[in-house]
């Protein structure tokens, strides 16, 4: 009798950590575990506007899926674009751009998020995003390029557009962003004796009335006294209009000359999810609190692409966010889930209680609420530090981060550019292929001949 056949789609957190229990509780005998991912590292997300401003490097936060010596788990190089459940196959485009089919028997769906976007005039081609390590790469890059060139530039009006900046997102991937990267540029205007630091401006636009509304008023409000005191202006109940190459137009009729649009307003469930035709709530997956997908045998999902019942709330209709403390839980869950069901017992709903939210602002600031308990300056900052680098999975990349941030406090940055994607644009479309998914007619042509065969 053959093994059971389970692959996990997605190597984000939730997947991960499922992939590190169903290795130390199976046996190789009871189960073939392959893990889907284009990369393979496991992304610490919150970590990106470090890297970007040149506090990490890279792969500091890119935790390597094959240093272990002891992995079981056949990884392949590709993403899924496509499932055809009845035959229970997988659609594969791998690294090559080859389409393959991945049969399986149990399926975990961590496929993770992407950028929201809205259908605003040039936003596709001219905005920035901040969700993947490339993008924070190429943010870096194209942040000090914009430098280099004001500085080179006899033009004013196209000086004074190279250093503004804008940042769209007040929720903690828009308010990170903007803060490190002000930093970044602020310590930078010192190297360039021919720009006039007055003429660097950074805005953070949010349609939301307050920063942050999960992290409570005090701390919003702390926070946004933070990043005012830098001299960010942050505009709220606002939100942009139209991009084009030179220019962003808020809704409030304001035109920022500016070459820079970094769009963080929010993340949407993987377009994976809509190539099941199952429910689901606001674009995520609809699952049962054992995180199985209703009408869809041998399915989980979970992470940012599922809604997983939020039982520790007490509420009816309550969700888990897609936040990483529930993702790493979530994956735990599901893998002793699977277990259960290969071995007969009774799976298990997901309960946890949320720990709180902590924001690093970078330098000596920070807002975080550990178990309710409202923080703000270097104490925020210092249990945003010690949360993130407690969660790092690996000693090394613990060694590798604790390095780079004592590195950065004593020596500084040297502002350098790497030259990353510098033929290209680096827009939204270059980074998160979200037209690449295939229609549930492609899916099926692609599966046919394995429907074929197992009638």
């Amino acid at each position: 009798m053959s093994r059971p056949r389970i692959l996990v789609v997605g190597a984000g957190f939730a997947g991960v950590a499922c992939v590190r229990r169903l290795e130390r509780r199976l046996t190789g005998r009871e189960a073939a575990i392959s893990l889907l991912s284009p990369f393979a590292y496991q992304l610490y997300l919150p970590l990106l506007p470090q890297v970007a401003s040149g506090v990490l490097t890279p792969q500091s936060v890119a935790l390597s899926l094959r240093r272990s010596e002891k992995h079981r788990t056949r990884i392949i190089p590709g993403g899924a674009v496509g499932i055809d459940t009845e035959a229970k196959v997988c659609v594969v485009r791998t690294i090559t751009g080859e389409t393959e089919a991945e049969p399986y028997d149990h399926l975990v769906l961590a496929p993770g998020s992407v950028t929201r976007t809205f259908d605003i005039p040039g936003l596709a081609q001219y905005a920035r995003g901040m969700k993947t390590l490339a993008e924070a790469v190429y943010l870096r890059d194209h942040v000090i390029a914009q430098l280099d060139l004001a500085d080179a530039s006899q033009d004013e009006a196209e000086r004074a557009a190279r250093l503004q900046f804008v940042v769209v997102g007040g929720g903690y991937a828009g308010t990170e962003t903007a803060a490190c990267l002000q930093l970044l540029t602020h310590n930078a205007v010192s190297r360039y004796p021919r720009l006039d630091p007055k003429l660097i401006k950074w805005h953070l636009v949010d349609i939301a009335p307050t920063l942050m509304p999960e992290l409570g008023p005090k701390l919003g409000a702390a926070a946004l006294e933070i990043l005012r005191k830098r001299g960010i202006q942050v505009s709220l109940g606002v939100s942009v209009a139209s991009v084009d190459e030179e220019n962003v137009t808020l809704t409030d009729g304001r035109v920022l000359p500016c070459r820079t649009l970094i769009w963080t307003a929010g993340v949407a469930a993987s377009p994976l999810i809509g190539t099941l035709g199952a429910e689901t709530l606001r674009g995520r997956l609809v699952v049962e609190p054992d995180m199985t997908v209703p009408g869809l045998p041998g399915v989980y999902a979970l992470g940012d692409a599922a809604a997983v019942p939020d039982l520790a709330k007490g509420e009816e209709d309550a969700i888990c966010p897609p936040t990483a403390q529930h993702a790493m839980r979530q994956g735990k869950v599901i893998a002793d889930n699977l277990v259960a069901t290969l071995r007969g017992e009774r799976t298990r709903p997901y309960v946890h209680k949320d720990l709180g939210l902590v924001v690093d602002l970078g330098g000596r600031d920070g807002v975080s609420k550990p178990m309710g308990v409202e923080l703000h300056g270097m104490p925020a900052q210092a249990v945003a530090r010690a949360y993130h680098w407690g969660a790092l999975r690996t000693n090394v990349a613990k060694t590798r981060v604790m390095t780079n941030w004592l590195l950065n406090a004593f020596a500084g940055d040297d502002f350098v550019r790497t030259g990353f994607l510098a033929s290209k644009s680096g827009t939204l479309r270059d980074f998160e292929y979200t037209d690449a998914y295939l229609t549930p007619e492609q899916i099926r042509a692609h599966t046919a001949s394995l429907r074929a065969a197992k009638s």
